[in-house]
């Protein structure tokens, strides 16, 4: 069936049939995930079956303001017929990042630009990836979870009338305070380096979380936001 299938009838197999799981693992932030070249390894087979070829090439640049988008196209062709079915993926490229030099931060864009015009174009559901509303509530929940079960442990010792940690439970919350802060801290200083404004940081917490401020927010979404900032303000509309 590899010959003079339609491309739309091609691209309906490739989606049905294909399977690209999370092999990566992110030790920092204990998620899996899966890169561009996971997809394209994944799917390439079913491509050639389908007597098709698949690239991404880089659009121009967007420009809106000051801000600078990396733009990729995925194409599916028919290498019988030449037609072409496309999707679209981009990134903002950050300004600054420490650490990192200029030319990291545009391949860093560039990938992650890559992998979601592919994810577009195939179908790929990437629920719970660290940048999707899902990932944020199930982190919410765990952290949640976890705060609940501090608290619960802390009254226990206390009902128990253990005295010597007492103290122990203070400090137990003084940390969690602490870590808010740390999260927070690291949000303002990705606006910084992005350009980005207070109101648009704002804008951010409300359209993305449904939230009124930052104290609203887990330390695991306050830290997931200071990794996205800048898709987030694109994809808010901020």
């Amino acid at each position: 069936m590899s010959e003079g299938k339609p491309i739309y009838a091609a691209l309906l197999a490739i989606q049905r049939d294909l399977k690209a799981p999370k092999n990566q693992k992110n030790t920092y932030g204990g998620y899996n995930y899966r890169s561009a070249e996971d997809i394209l390894e994944a799917v390439k087979p079913l491509v050639h079956e389908n007597g098709c070829y698949v690239l991404t090439e880089q659009e121009p640049f967007e420009v809106c303001g000051s801000r600078v988008y990396v733009v990729i196209a995925a194409k599916l062709v028919d290498t019988t017929t030449g037609d072409t079915v496309e999707a679209h993926g981009k990134a903002r490229e950050p300004e600054q990042q420490k650490g990192m030099s200029d030319p990291q931060l545009t391949g860093a864009a560039i990938s992650y630009a890559r992998k979601y015009a592919l994810c577009n174009l195939f179908a790929i559901d990437d629920t719970k990836d660290p940048d999707t509303d899902e990932y944020h509530r199930e982190a919410n929940g765990r952290d949640a979870s976890q705060t609940s079960q501090n608290r619960a442990g802390a009254r226990s010792q206390q009902n128990a009338g253990n005295y010597t940690n007492q103290p122990q439970g203070r400090s137990q919350e003084a940390n969690e305070l602490a870590e808010h802060g740390k999260a927070m801290q690291a949000v303002m200083q990705a606006a910084k380096a992005g350009g980005i404004t207070n109101e648009q940081v704002k804008a951010v917490i409300k359209g993305k979380y449904g939230k009124a401020g930052s104290r609203e927010l887990s330390v695991g979404q306050l830290q997931m936001m200071a990794h996205n900032l800048a898709q987030y303000v694109h994809e808010v509309g901020a």
